[in-house]
């Protein structure tokens, strides 16, 4: 059984939007001091914070919380874990891989045929070279091996 996903998800997922959301909290409540005490311009210092929490928020549930914790390639089928839940999925029953190497975080989208408890889109992070713009060869194969079962069914 082989990983495929990054080991920064938990990074990507958990601690960013703490920090992220943790600073705009600071920045308001520093806006909020600032609106109260009347020594400078608290209006922007509220208005700023609040709408980047609020793009944050649209960009990270788009892009960053529906990433599946952890993949595992079986063979001839991929084990997704999610928090507690565990979806097997046949290399057959993917219709469509859509790999994204030039996003932050880079991702990996598989439609499935059919519905299973964490959906029919399922998402994940590969791990990243540090070679720029390269594409991660694990995935290459993959995308092939479901080709070739997709093909042969």
């Amino acid at each position: 059984m082989k990983k495929l996903t990054s080991k920064a998800t938990f990074y990507y997922k958990r601690v960013f939007p703490f920090i992220w959301f943790g600073f705009l909290g600071v920045f308001l409540c520093v806006g909020l001091f600032i609106s109260i005490s009347k020594k400078g311009p608290g209006v922007l210092f509220l208005v700023v914070p609040i709408g980047m929490a609020a793009i944050g928020y649209f960009i990270m549930k788009k892009l960053v919380w529906d990433l599946i914790d952890e993949v595992y390639d079986e063979g001839t089928s991929l084990l997704f874990k999610n928090g507690d839940q565990e979806v097997r999925v046949s290399l057959k029953d993917i219709k469509n891989v859509s790999y994204s190497a030039m996003t932050n975080p880079p991702r990996v989208t598989l439609s499935i045929r059919y519905k299973t408890a964490l959906g029919d889109e399922l998402s994940f992070s590969p791990p990243v070279s540090w070679v720029p713009f390269r594409k991660n060869e694990d995935i290459k194969r993959l995308i092939d091996r479901i080709d070739e079962a997709r093909g042969n069914s």
